[in-house]
Formats: structure tokens, C-alpha cells, sequence
């Protein structure tokens, strides 16, 4: 009878133990509520310092939407977009407010390593621009910022014409979905594509 209290006993034990270290310790759903929203200082947007860890949405290469390509060299694009919008997007087809998409410009190299045709991309940064949506502190919403380095960056005026290509043939909500292969089916499922890309497309097809 001695033996059996014991191992009662030590059971008890180790199951309180359990249960402490488990409330303790982080658990997925926690992590999961963690947010990125939209930093500013002075003013100025900060450059999320974690984005390459958020959802990667597309790769673009020499896309240009002008008539005249860009000479001299070729680049690469990269997309992310902050989780929580991204959730958000994938359960309505649009985006939230406080979405942040960051777009990142590399040069493409063909000579490295093994590679023997084709191109890849370069380690180097070009460029990185945020497209942001703030309705509390935007007009239309959105705003964009570009940023030279990880100093806060300053909002693009709404005259430059980036604001105004959006506004015109953004797929959704003034963000160019069209080019974002996993997010667009989503949008033609929830009937959320804008008129102006459907005709686009018609008119393309």
C-alpha cells in the first residue's frame, strides 16, 4: 500500500510539474496574436526591420508599366505582406486597414557559382518601397514611402503618378492582386476585383 500512495504520489508530482511549465511556455496562439502595424516617427513611416519574415506574395522580373523598358540592366522585385493582413485577405478577399506591403528591387546576375544559364538574384539591395493602408491618417487610405536606407521614410506626395496607376488598374483595393498568383483566386472567388482590371483583362484576352 506504501508503494502505490508513493507512485500516487510521485505522479502527482510530475503532472503539476507538467502543467507549470506549460503555462509558462509560449504557446502558438500567442505568437499568432502578435501584430505589425504601422510605425511612425516624426511623422515619417519606420521600415518594418522584420519583413522578410512575413508572407512573401510574388517575385516580378524587369517589370516596368511603362511603354519604355528600363535599359542598362536587369532587376528583380520581391513582395511581402504583414501576416495579419494577409489572414484577412485570404478569409475576404480584401485588405484590411494597417496592411503593409514592402517591396524590395534586387539586380539579377547570371555569372555565379554553377549557374550556367539564366539569372538570379543579387544580394544587394536597390531599393524598398512600402505601400501602406492607414485610413485614419491617409486621404484614399493609402500611402507610399520609399526608403533608402533604414531611416524613416518620408510619404511619397499623392501627385506622383504611382497613386494615380493604382487607383486605375489595381485588381484590388488599389494593390496590383494581378500579379499576386496565389491571392488572385481568392479575389475572384470573393468577388472582389475592381471594374477597371475585369475590363483590362477582357480587352487583353
Amino acid at each position: 500500500m506504501t508503494s502505490r500512495i508513493a507512485l500516487l504520489f510521485h505522479t502527482a508530482l510530475a503532472f503539476a510539474a507538467s502543467a507549470a511549465i506549460a503555462q509558462s511556455a509560449p504557446t502558438p496562439s500567442a505568437a499568432a496574436t502578435a501584430t505589425h502595424v504601422p510605425t511612425y516617427v516624426d511623422g515619417k513611416l519606420q521600415l518594418p526591420a522584420d519583413y522578410r519574415e512575413w508572407i512573401y506574395v510574388t517575385s516580378g522580373m524587369d517589370m516596368s508599366y511603362r511603354l519604355v523598358a528600363m535599359p542598362g540592366h536587369h532587376m528583380f522585385d520581391n513582395v511581402f505582406v504583414n501576416p495579419e493582413a494577409y489572414r484577412v485577405f485570404k478569409q475576404t478577399g480584401t485588405w484590411p486597414d494597417k496592411t503593409m506591403m514592402v517591396l524590395e528591387a534586387r539586380g539579377a546576375r547570371d555569372k555565379g557559382s554553377i549557374n550556367q544559364h539564366g539569372l538570379f538574384q543579387d544580394g544587394d539591395l536597390m531599393g524598398v518601397e512600402v505601400h501602406v493602408k492607414d485610413s485614419t491618417r491617409f486621404d484614399g487610405g493609402w500611402a507610399f514611402f520609399t526608403f533608402d536606407d533604414d531611416k524613416p521614410a518620408a510619404e511619397i506626395k499623392h501627385s506622383v503618378d504611382c497613386y494615380a496607376c493604382h487607383r486605375d488598374h489595381a485588381a484590388v483595393d488599389t494593390t496590383f492582386v494581378q500579379f499576386y498568383p496565389t491571392l488572385l483566386s481568392i479575389a475572384k472567388n470573393a468577388n472582389t476585383l475592381s471594374a477597371a482590371y475585369l475590363e483590362e483583362e477582357k480587352k487583353a484576352n
